[in-house]
């Protein structure tokens, strides 16, 4: 059973439909607010999401292909009370709800928690508060600075994603492989590895970030290292003045090359602003998926910024418009949180 707990009506009718049509998984939605939501009302919930807005945590669990029968609970705080657009109450603000969530986590112990907040310097004091009590009833603790541009989107939105992993559950994924080692060393499988090479370091994919000097695809150690004499890498200045070497070949290209061919597809240094370069890909956004074709919205300052397709305009016989711009702009990017939810399933190595 899904449990969704949304104060706001407009959402919390949404996600009802939401939840009728298939978009999101079946359950309960609660419209109560935190502070009256107890334990036993939560408690045997598969998947429990609070602040639920219009469910895009659901949603993102269900782009990453976390399983169905795991359970995990995920929750956005308001960010209003920590906005550098809000009233800048922190803390004392009616709205800091992270002390009534963090009551149902301690009470309830979820194995997981996903969360999100706003990345302002009062959202990096809270997500320390929220760190410290984490950790201190009995879960690791990770985070992240994430942003929309980062998958695509036209616009920065730039948030901090954090993951609570119940300590009885953290080293789930290293047991089950230790285990899976364990298994083919009794079968007679060969697991030998370089003396004075660690488990991890031998089973390593060869030429990943651990070797950030070695030829794309090559083998690990093939290559001598920057400034090695024995080196046939050619060397030249970097954007920034600084000396750069590379590899003949587009294959040899490494992580310092700046010049090299980027998430842009430029191969022009920074400096060049010319239509093909930076700001040319920056006009003509070099965005994907939903936002390949952003709406553009001329603004008081004479700049034009790209929105969602779809959005506006704000006009008379556009129903229930405002309410839905309201909902936008309290979820959150289904594909950072999916990419961030990724992420952690790889490290507890859940398939």
């Amino acid at each position: 059973m899904n449990y969704y707990n949304e104060f706001e009506p407009f959402a919390a009718e949404w996600l009802a439909r939401l939840a009728v049509a298939g978009h999101i998984g079946s359950g309960r939605v609660d419209s109560r607010s935190i502070k009256e939501v107890k334990a036993e009302d939560v408690r045997d919930a598969q998947r429990a999401h609070f602040f639920a807005g219009i469910g895009v945590w659901e949603h993102a669990l269900r782009l990453a292909g976390w399983p169905d029968d795991r359970p995990v609970w995920t929750g956005s705080c308001p960010c209003q009370p920590f906005s550098v657009a809000g009233r800048g109450k922190g803390t004392d603000d009616e709205r800091h709800l992270w002390p009534e969530w963090f009551r149902l986590i301690r009470e309830c112990r979820p194995p997981v928690v996903f969360g999100e907040q706003v990345a302002s310097p009062d959202g990096l004091a809270w997500l320390d508060a929220v760190r410290a009590d984490l950790e201190g009833a009995g879960y690791a603790f990770g985070a992240a600075d994430l942003c929309a541009a980062g998958v695509g989107a036209p616009h920065i939105r730039q948030r901090l994603y954090f993951v609570g992993i119940r300590l009885a559950d953290a080293g789930e994924g290293r047991r089950r492989r230790g285990a899976d080692i364990a298994g083919r060393e009794r079968d007679g499988a060969d697991t030998r590895r370089p003396e004075g090479v660690g488990v991890s370091e031998s089973r390593r994919i060869d030429g990943g970030l651990a070797d950030a000097n070695s030829l794309a695809g090559g083998q690990r150690g093939s290559e001598p290292r920057r400034g090695d004499s024995r080196s046939d890498a050619t060397a030249r200045p970097g954007p920034r003045g600084g000396g750069e070497s590379r590899a003949p070949g587009a294959a040899g290209q490494r992580l310092g090359d700046a010049d090299a061919a980027r998430l842009e597809g430029h191969g022009r240094p920074v400096g060049q602003h010319d239509e093909t370069g930076w700001q040319g890909a920056q006009r003509h956004s070099a965005t994907s998926g939903f936002w390949s074709n952003p709406d553009w919205v001329a603004c008081r300052d004479g700049k034009q910024r790209p929105v969602e397709p779809g959005t506006f305009p704000l006009a008379h016989g556009a129903p229930q418009r405002v309410g839905r711009l309201r909902a936008y702009g309290n979820a959150i990017v289904s594909e950072v949180a999916a990419t961030f939810i990724k992420a952690v399933m790889q490290t507890l190595e859940i398939q």
